[in-house]
């Protein structure tokens, strides 16, 4: 599960460390930690898995420092996945159970959340084990999952923490500010961009009378790509569903963002047992015109985040020379696409 660890000291703060664990204790109850694991998977937060002397496993997520350069909507990041997953699971979606969410302040040098540990592996880690058959009743699953958390409604359109100031009343409004923030993370972080600033910004107001389409602030998880689902099995039976994680890229806003999310290199739309899924409890989705303007939109929004936050995040190898390239002919790839659709 890709999540955190026990709030960070500074180096040789030996009172830091006794601060940290009595926060914990606080929490966990006479339970004592008997094990830790550090989790991969995250590109941001940190996450340790702790086995308990009760027999329960729990995640700990523990964001970077304050000082530590990071985009302008990933401000409190931990409160939002700690909102995402309280929602979600409203609406019956599998999703870690929130134990504890406490934000940076006097005495709490790093932002950190203690989650339930959902039992099994990742989607990505294990497609090669399963069959084309269990994959799409899985795909059908999650579509269902989701169609049911964008049921849920929320106060304002985008990001959720007032930090980020990236909310709206409108759609059209979050979305200008969700793009044109990340544009002046790049002009920050000194990221060249695959096409001109102003051109990229004016984006929503080319399009604007297709994001107004979008009537209700619906939860989107943003990031439900299979790295994020995990799966479970009962020896050899067959794979289920076993939980949505990390949620900290949820925002509220165009239900149809979900797809973009779920496959961020290619196009979840084309996923028919996705969609049936989807449809089984939302009838209504659509994709018209207008709705793959904006499927578009959020695709060069995905795809510049991606891109931006390579820098601050200091990616390098193969994988920071293949984010560039992919990035830059992601975003000139559905430019092409808004072009054709609007002729």
């Amino acid at each position: 599960m890709a999540t955190s660890s026990v709030p960070s000291p500074p180096p040789g703060s030996g009172r830091g460390d006794e601060l940290a664990a009595e926060r914990l204790r606080r929490v966990l109850g006479p339970a004592a930690v008997v094990r830790e694991t550090a989790l991969s998977g995250g590109l941001y937060n940190s996450a340790r898995l702790l086995e308990l002397s009760d027999g329960r496993r729990v995640v700990l997520k523990t964001a970077p420092a304050a000082s530590t350069p990071a985009l302008t909507h990933e401000r409190g990041l931990l409160g939002t996945e700690a909102l995402f997953h309280r929602l979600a699971a409203t609406t019956g979606a599998l999703v870690p159970t929130v134990l504890h969410h406490e934000p940076a302040g006097p005495g709490t040098p790093a932002e950190w959340l203690l989650l339930s540990y959902v039992d099994g592996t990742t989607w990505h880690a294990g497609r090669d084990r399963i069959a084309p058959a269990d994959r799409a009743g899985l795909r059908r699953r999650l579509g269902e999952s989701l169609a049911r958390i964008a049921a849920v409604t929320g106060p304002a359109y985008g990001y959720p923490q007032p930090a980020a100031g990236l909310s709206a009343p409108d759609w059209p409004a979050a979305f200008t500010a969700m793009l044109h923030a990340v544009l002046a993370d790049a002009r920050r972080f000194d990221v060249a961009l695959p096409a001109p600033t102003g051109f990229l910004a004016g984006l929503p107001v080319r399009f604007g009378h297709r994001l107004a389409e979008v009537r209700r602030p619906a939860l989107v998880h943003f990031d439900a790509w299979e790295g994020n689902v995990v799966l479970a099995r009962d020896g050899e039976g067959p794979w289920r569903l076993s939980g949505l994680i990390d949620g900290e890229r949820a925002f509220f806003g165009d239900p149809l963002a979900e797809l973009v999310g779920v496959d961020p290199l290619g196009a979840a739309e084309d996923d028919t047992d996705l969609l049936a899924g989807y449809r089984s409890v939302t009838p209504a989705l659509t994709l018209d015109t207008g709705a793959r303007v904006r499927l578009a939109l959020y695709r060069v929004y995905l795809a510049l985040v991606m891109r931006v936050e390579s820098v601050p995040r200091a990616y390098g190898g193969e994988f920071a020379a293949w984010l560039d390239t992919w990035s830059a002919d992601r975003v000139m790839e559905q430019l092409a696409v808004l072009d054709a659709l609007e002729a």
